[in-house]
């Protein structure tokens, strides 16, 4: 009965993080904003986003830590009041400060905590589909921005300020969603065993003894590399597109760069399926690859002013992107267990505090070069920096005799 009901928890969990994941509409939703206080930056902007990231780390380590103290259903109603008293304040600020606190700080924090619930206690159910579960779930996340992106935009007026009555609706609507689908978060009684692949079994290893393994900290440095690679082209997506398709409407623009979204939601399911049929190494490589294709193919773009290259490049870097954060999850799960998942996946997860550095440094490098090929470059630069760590850890597991492919 677990083994069928399953499914039904799982797709709590996906609406869950489909509000959960609009911090990362950041780049519709900062629109309206920059058009009322022109005299901030771009750099200052997507600061913004940097300190959402940042929070969301943070609030993932909570939930980690409180895991077993506190129930996850309590959790995900704090991650409710979280959403809706962020977007309140932000509906309401009038300074760069008041923004960076409550979208920024409040809101992420609310992102991450109830991201860390839904992975932690939805990802026992299918101890079995690891990295099928962690796309499936994160599909939600990544498509988040993209639907709430056209949302935003098709009911928010053009008036200079309308965009505070849409922020406090979104607050709003994340509150119901996350109170009405926290019934859906308790703790599993039973899980169905790993699926039997002719490898050793994870061994449950406790955090601390993870953070002394080379793998763990190779990866670690992957994630952050690919994921800044990710962020930078999210944060910056509008400006790439407008910068193209200087003639394309503001309607045209978010449907291409939602178009990221609706692949980064694919490439979840689809990588993380590849997980669990290939492996760490194939997977990784394979993101490594779709970066530098993605980095390849904007810079042919701009070069032409092609815009159809910008919407193949937009597919090909959401799919890319997808496939970072199921390997973040499957591969804590397969190399160190369910035990002490809440806290080791928090762990890994605090990469973002430091790849979210990618969007402020694209934006920052923007601001110099007014043009954004300095960001396909530094994309670029990660994804081949991204192939030599992932055989980086092929070498490590050789040096230890480690049997396990997570």
């Amino acid at each position: 009965m677990e083994r069928i009901n399953r499914w039904v928890y799982a797709v709590a969990g996906v609406l869950i993080l489909l509000l959960a994941g609009l911090v990362y509409a950041w780049s519709i939703l900062s629109g309206p904003i920059s058009a009322e206080f022109p005299q901030w930056s771009k750099a200052q902007l997507s600061l913004t986003f940097t300190i959402v990231m940042g929070a969301f780390c943070v609030g993932c380590l909570i939930a980690g830590f409180l895991a077993a103290k506190i129930d996850p259903r309590v959790l995900c109603l704090c991650s409710a009041a979280l959403f809706l008293g962020g977007f309140f304040a932000a509906s309401r600020m009038q300074s760069l400060m008041e923004l960076y606190l409550s979208f920024g700080v409040i809101c992420g924090l609310a992102s991450g905590l109830v991201y860390n619930v839904v992975m932690s206690n939805i990802s026992k159910r299918f101890a079995d589909r690891q990295g099928l579960i962690s796309g499936v779930l994160l599909m939600g996340f990544g498509i988040s921005s993209f639907l709430i992106g056209k949302l935003y935009q098709m009911f928010t007026p053009d008036a200079i300020g309308a965009w505070r009555s849409s922020f406090l609706i979104i607050g709003i609507v994340a509150c119901v969603v996350l109170v009405v689908c926290s019934p859906f978060m308790r703790r599993p009684q039973t899980a169905p065993p790993a699926k039997s692949s002719g490898r050793s079994t994870a061994q449950d290893v406790p955090t601390g003894r993870m953070l002394r393994t080379p793998a763990f900290w190779l990866y670690y440095l992957w994630a952050i590399l690919l994921s800044a690679a990710g962020l930078a082209l999210v944060s910056q997506a509008s400006g790439i597109a407008r910068e193209v398709g200087a003639g394309v409407s503001p309607g045209a623009i978010a449907t291409v760069v939602g178009l990221i979204s609706i692949a980064n939601g694919v490439g979840r399911v689809i990588l993380g399926s590849m997980f669990d049929r290939r492996g760490r190494q194939t997977t990784m490589m394979l993101v490594n690859l779709l970066f530098i294709i993605t980095a390849a193919l904007l810079i042919v773009a701009l070069r032409s002013q092609s815009f159809t290259l910008i919407v193949i490049g937009f597919v090909v870097g959401g799919l890319g992107y997808g496939g970072v954060t199921p390997t973040n999850s499957a591969f804590i799960s397969a190399r160190f267990g369910q035990k002490h998942y809440p806290v080791n996946f928090s762990c890994v997860n605090t990469n973002l505090m430091i790849a979210s550095f990618g969007s402020t440094i694209a934006g920052a490098l923007f601001d110099v070069s007014q043009s954004y090929f300095s960001t396909y470059i530094l994309m670029l630069v990660l994804a081949v920096l991204g192939i030599a760590v992932t055989y980086g850890i092929q070498v490590s597991d050789r040096q230890v005799g480690c049997l396990v492919d997570g």
